[in-house]
Order: C-alpha cells, then sequence, then structure tokens
C-alpha cells in the first residue's frame, strides 16, 4: 500500500471540514446523484439521537450478522484510523478502497464542495453498494432533519435518548432538538424509540402522525443488574447479557433488538442472545488498566449515565478523573455533573489542538465552582494519575472521542486490538 498516497489523500478529505457545519441536503444529493446513487440500492436502518446511536448500530450490526446477513455501518467520529466509520461485517474500509474513492471521484467533490462529512457518507453508500451488503446501519453525524445522512429512505428509523448537546446548532431547548432528530422519520415508514420526556415523545408523535408513520415504542427497563463484565437484563420476556457496562446500554440494546426483529421477524432469541453478548464497541467505560476506564461521555446527559454507572459499581472507592473536552459543549450543565465527583479531576488537552486548551477548560470550571488542576500534556497527566494511583482508586479518563489515540497509545493497547 502507498501509505503517502493515502495519507495525502486523507489530509485532502479532512480539510473539508469547515469551522463551521453546514447543515443541508443539497450537495450529498449531487454527490449522490453523480455517483448513480448507491443509497437506492441499499436496505437500511437509519439511527438518531443525542446519546447511544454508536452503540445502538453495533448491537444491530451484531445481531444481524450472526443470522448470517452482510451487514454495513457508518459511525463517526472514529477513535484511531478514519477507516472505522465505515465497516461491513466488522472489517473497516480499507486504505487502497478510501484511496480509490478519493481518487474515482476528486474532480466532482470539489466541483460540488462537498463538505467532509457529506463526503464521508457518499463514500459508506457507495462502499455498501460495492460490498453488496444485505442490510446498512446508518449513524446521523449531527442532529437529523439536515444531516448529511438524511437522503437516505430507510426500513426503519431510531431515534435513541434525547438530550441537551449541540445547542448552537440544533436549539436551546430539548424540543427544540428533539425537532431536529425527529427529522429522520419518513413517510411510511416506521419509529422505534426508547424511554424520554414526555415533551420529547410529542414532539416525535406529532411528526409520525403528519408522516403517517407508525411509532414503536420501547419501555423503559426494570430488571437491569450491571457489572464490570458488562450487563444482564430482562426484555422481551428473556434474559439478555451485553459485554457493554450500563443500564443506559441495556435500553440501546432493547432499540436494536426491536429494529433487528423488524428487518427479520425470524430472527430467534438465541441469535439475538449471541449477537448481543459479542458486541464490542470500545470507549465506553472501556476498562484500560486495572481501576483505570476510558469513557467518551462528552454531555450533561452522557456524564450522568457514566457517573450513576460507575457510582454502582465502585460505591465505596475515591474517583479520580481526567476531562479533555471539544469547544463549544454546554459547560454549565456538564459541571454541575461534575461537581463534588472527584478527589482530584484534572483537565488536559490533545496534542493535536483540536480541543479545547487546558488552560481554558480550567478556567471555566473555575468560574463554576469545580476544582482542577490543569495539565497540559494528556499523557504526562496519566502517568502522574497512574503513578498516584492506590487500591482504593477508581480513574476516569472521559470526555471525548478525540484522545483515544493517545490514551491507547499510553496503556500499550495495539490499534488492531481495539474491536471497534
Amino acid at each position: 500500500m502507498n501509505y503517502p498516497a493515502i495519507k495525502n489523500q486523507l489530509d485532502v478529505l479532512f480539510s473539508l471540514q469547515r469551522k463551521e457545519i453546514k447543515l443541508g441536503l443539497e450537495h450529498t444529493h449531487t454527490l449522490l446523484d453523480y455517483l448513480h446513487n448507491p443509497e437506492k440500492d441499499l436496505k437500511m436502518i437509519h439511527i438518531a439521537g443525542t446519546n447511544g446511536k454508536g452503540s445502538t448500530a453495533a448491537f444491530i450490526s451484531s445481531i444481524l450478522i450472526q443470522k448470517g446477513y452482510r451487514v454495513g455501518v457508518f459511525t463517526s467520529p472514529h477513535l484511531i484510523k478514519f477507516n472505522e466509520r465505515i465497516r461491513v461485517n466488522s472489517n473497516s474500509i480499507t486504505d487502497l478502497e478510501i484511496l480509490e474513492f478519493l481518487n474515482a471521484n476528486k474532480s466532482a467533490i470539489k466541483k460540488i464542495q462537498s463538505t467532509f462529512f457529506e463526503t464521508t457518507t457518499a463514500m459508506a453508500l457507495s462502499h455498501f453498494q460495492n460490498k453488496d451488503v444485505d442490510f446498512a446501519v446508518i449513524e446521523t453525524g449531527l442532529g437529523g432533519r439536515l444531516d448529511a445522512t438524511n437522503v437516505i429512505k430507510p426500513l426503519v428509523s431510531l431515534i435513541t435518548s434525547i438530550s441537551l448537546d449541540h445547542m448552537d446548532l440544533l436549539g436551546s431547548t430539548i424540543e427544540k432538538i428533539a425537532y431536529e432528530k425527529a427529522g429522520i422519520i419518513k413517510k411510511n415508514t416506521p419509529l422505534i424509540i426508547g424511554p424520554n420526556k414526555k415533551s420529547v415523545v410529542d414532539v416525535f408523535k406529532k411528526i409520525a402522525k403528519k408522516k403517517e408513520s407508525k411509532i414503536i415504542e420501547i419501555d423503559r427497563l426494570d430488571k437491569v443488574a450491571v457489572k464490570e463484565s458488562g450487563t444482564k437484563f430482562e426484555c422481551y420476556d428473556h434474559e439478555f447479557f451485553i459485554p457493554l457496562i450500563g443500564k443506559h446500554q441495556a435500553q440501546n440494546a432493547s432499540l436494536a433488538i426491536a429494529a433487528a426483529r423488524y428487518c427479520d421477524s425470524n430472527i430467534t432469541k438465541t441469535i439475538i442472545k449471541r449477537g448481543l453478548s459479542r458486541v464490542k464497541w470500545a470507549g465506553r467505560l472501556h476498562c484500560v488498566s486495572k481501576g483505570i476506564f476510558y469513557d467518551v461521555a462528552h454531555n450533561q446527559a452522557g456524564l450522568e449515565y457514566l457517573f450513576e454507572t460507575i457510582g454502582k459499581l465502585f460505591p465505596d472507592r475515591n474517583l479520580q478523573g481526567l476531562l479533555c473536552l471539544k469547544g463549544g459543549k454546554d459547560i454549565k450543565n456538564i459541571a454541575k455533573q461534575l461537581q463534588n465527583r472527584f478527589k482530584k479531576l484534572f483537565v488536559s488537552c490533545d496534542r493535536n489542538g483540536y480541543l479545547m486548551a487546558a488552560s481554558d477548560l480550567s478556567k471555566k470550571l473555575d468560574a463554576l465552582s469545580v476544582k482542577n488542576i490543569r495539565e497540559n500534556s494528556l499523557r504526562e497527566c496519566i502517568k502522574k494519575l497512574r503513578a498516584a494511583q492506590k487500591p482504593q482508586d477508581i480513574i476516569l479518563i472521559f470526555g471525548t472521542h478525540y484522545i483515544a489515540e493517545e490514551v491507547f497509545e499510553e496503556f500499550e493497547i495495539p490499534f488492531d486490538s481495539v474491536n471497534i
């Protein structure tokens, strides 16, 4: 493989990322028209929501794969390599396949001026057509109504939990955000939803009624047992196990079961159990060393789920934290989740300068009465935490996808062993 060539092309692709996210469907439609509309050959499951989209996609994919189907999955962002975003039966798109797509379509991409995410969406749909997948599970990038993925016509749509995030783009209230997410609802296409605030569900029902789309509501799970090894839960009169940790992950799995059974009503409980038990989804309470966990939670609701789970698993342990955040987050509500949680909380940033500077994050938290210790080097901060770790300490590294590579490097976890 010509590694300089793929690096150069990926650099070009990443250069399409703009400081301001552009929402809208025109460029994606135009690029897909140029590609002869690969999306029209695909049976798709479309997922929107604030938290849990990637986990739900992983659950659906694993169940369908166990039934013998060839399944494409498009998720974002990636943890280690761009290739993770586009997978078929858990195999990431290769460097050569990326290179071939970008070389073959560079003139159209330039002429259309498609963004990074629009181009990546088109690449995924084209790849799934080329691989002749039976189903494609498509996760929205941001919102729903104006997200580049919303050009598709799925078999079924799912909306996971809704909470405050990306408020500058999606709206300042949970109902406005729900409206944007509900933009993925298509005419006469079933919508699967989980537990949400009544005002959020009302938004979904109003739009679904206009689109003449049936809503399948999944009840809140009551019987859930969370352990370090994973989560057991009762759903559809059966007990299931997932290797992901947390009640919220069990709820995501319940949506996935409904979606998989909609795609194939002959999927048995045995296949569902096997599919769920084999799921791997890195960066979600990911144990990187004894007593040390990494989690990508980066908004108020995600942190609430995270701390609830940590509290159940380790009720009498001291919590040490290392937080990194991307700019533009709802710091006030994030701070509410952080207060009085940690014996010590460090803040840092990534080596590429993509995240909020440690000094800025530290000042914002100081202003909100969240005690913290600034450390400019993430790797050095991890070293300090590990050196000072005592048997009663739990260390939590959290806040973003964009430090995954540094975290896995520091704990000497080979990238190819991180099954995304």
